[in-house]
């Protein structure tokens, strides 16, 4: 069944418009499918080691439970190394788009956080809300409810 070309632009415009409201990226089989899988997987492991506690299936238990708790813990240190390397290229991003609009490297006053928050802004806003972010010690939050033209970050981790 094709799809009209209305739908085929609605569709198109959902993905690529883009601001505060619907920014965040929630990979469907990470947080909706493995996350819960894993977790409920660890609750029950933890239930079967509590209950066979002293009988000859102990150990067996203890093991899957470490299992399932090291599955757990590569999962997190997955997401979380990804998502620094992330941050290492929005901030190598953010220098080259200053440095190409003025010349000039990033403020070292910004924290990273407010340079994730600053990749939104568009060009024309971006220097008033740097310096705004210094100033006002702005949290990453604050600075994209600040945003008034946002620039869409479609290929985020």
């Amino acid at each position: 069944m094709a799809i009209s070309s209305t739908s085929n632009n609605q569709l198109r415009k959902l993905m690529t418009d883009q601001d505060y409201d619907n920014h965040a990226k929630w990979v469907t089989g990470f947080h909706k499918v493995l996350a819960p899988l894993i977790l409920l997987t660890l609750i029950g492991s933890i239930y079967h080691l509590v209950t066979s506690w002293g009988s000859e299936t102990q150990y067996s238990a203890a093991l899957l439970t470490a299992t399932n708790l090291a599955l757990l813990m590569a999962a997190i240190f997955g997401r979380v190394f990804a998502l620094k390397a992330q941050d290492r290229a929005i901030r190598a991003e953010e220098h080259i788009r200053r440095f190409a609009r003025n010349g000039q490297m990033l403020d070292d006053r910004l924290t990273m956080r407010q340079i994730i928050g600053l990749r939104f802004a568009s060009d024309e806003e971006w220097e008033a809300l740097a310096q705004r972010a210094i100033d006002e010690e702005m949290s990453e939050d604050d600075i994209k409810k600040a945003i008034q033209n946002w620039k869409a970050d479609t290929y985020r981790a």
